[in-house]
């Protein structure tokens, strides 16, 4: 039996490299597309690389040139255009394009919980969520219209070791080990869910070349709901440190911080809890096995295991410490 050929439109990210070592460990003859080889994530064993600039659609079409995939998935569609370049590229060409959405499409303020795929795709706070629900738009319509075959996958915080799931990255682990305040967003008692990489691609894997999952959506992610509070802490258990945790209204860790503003205020001061009830009836043997404790220990041993992990971004450092002393 011939394997079922895939290809992975930037298949070497953080959510990515991991499905595609699976993908190969299931069967999959994989082809990896994206810009070259990553510094932080080794090239996939037994995946064939072809390099191409996943944002520019002439040079995805010269990289696969007439090449035709079982399966196609792109990690690397943002906005409307991409999902129409997609369309015209792949049609009549594979039998699958699994499109990687996003939950932080979902409405924000969230209206209840679980989050379910029949959950509204409504942020008004977050440009990128809003591109996504747009793509999300194109290829439902390309299907609708054409029967073009896709299938949308929303994944939600996935993380592998190099990740730390909080911003301001290693500066904030680092101000834990020098006993400084770390800022958690509101009362730090909001549900947040972290799902690490291994976990979603047991999930995306068992999609793939399914006939039942055509025209459909599902989220992948972790049923383990944790608040920012229980975050913070085991990250500093990992660390050999206890945090000393300082609460600050999420509007004003926005205004201190623009760059972070739109991803604070359009999802992370939200709680979000999952019902992953969908997947699983196709997946019968997903089930996320990391817990965060466990991914927290990961996340510290990499950054451990090179200096040069190890950035303080000294604005961010006082722009923390100015926060601290403003509203601390």
């Amino acid at each position: 039996m011939t394997a079922p050929r895939a290809l992975f439109i930037g298949g070497n990210g953080i959510i990515s490299a991991a499905a595609s070592r699976l993908a190969i460990e299931r069967g999959f003859d994989l082809t990896l597309l994206n810009r070259g080889t990553s510094s932080t994530r080794p090239p996939i064993p037994g995946a064939r690389t072809v390099v191409g600039d996943a944002g520019d659609p002439s040079s995805i079409a010269a990289a696969v040139g007439s090449d035709e995939f079982d399966v196609v998935v792109s990690f690397q569609t943002f906005v409307p255009a991409d999902a129409e370049a997609g369309i015209r590229l792949f049609r009549d060409r594979t039998a699958q394009f699994v499109f990687i959405s996003s939950a932080a499409a979902y409405q924000k303020p969230v209206q209840a919980l679980p989050i379910r795929e029949s959950t509204p795709l409504v942020n008004p706070f977050w440009k990128y969520a809003r591109d996504k629900a747009a793509s999300e738009d194109v290829f439902v319509r390309a299907f609708r219209d054409t029967g073009f075959p896709v299938t949308i996958v929303r994944p939600s915080h996935t993380y592998d070791p190099s990740l730390i799931p909080m911003d301001g990255g290693w500066t904030v682990l680092q101000r834990m080990l020098d006993g400084k305040e770390t800022v958690i967003l509101g009362d730090g008692t909001s549900l947040w869910t972290l799902t690490h990489h291994t976990d979603f691609a047991k999930g995306l894997v068992g999609l793939l070349g399914n006939p039942r999952t055509i025209g459909d959506v599902f989220q992948i992610t972790s049923d383990e709901a944790l608040t920012w509070d229980q975050i913070a802490r085991m990250l500093g258990a990992a660390l050999g440190t206890e945090p000393k945790l300082v609460h600050v209204a999420s509007e004003l860790v926005a205004r201190a911080f623009p760059e972070w503003a739109e991803g604070t205020l359009g999802d992370r001061m939200h709680s979000v809890v999952f019902d992953n009830t969908k997947v699983k009836s196709l997946v019968p043997d997903f089930v996320a096995t990391t817990p965060f404790w466990r991914g927290a220990q990961e996340i510290v041993e990499w950054h451990m295991a090179d200096p040069s992990r190890r950035l303080v971004d000294a604005d961010v450092n006082a722009r923390l410490d100015a926060l601290v002393a403003a509203h601390g």
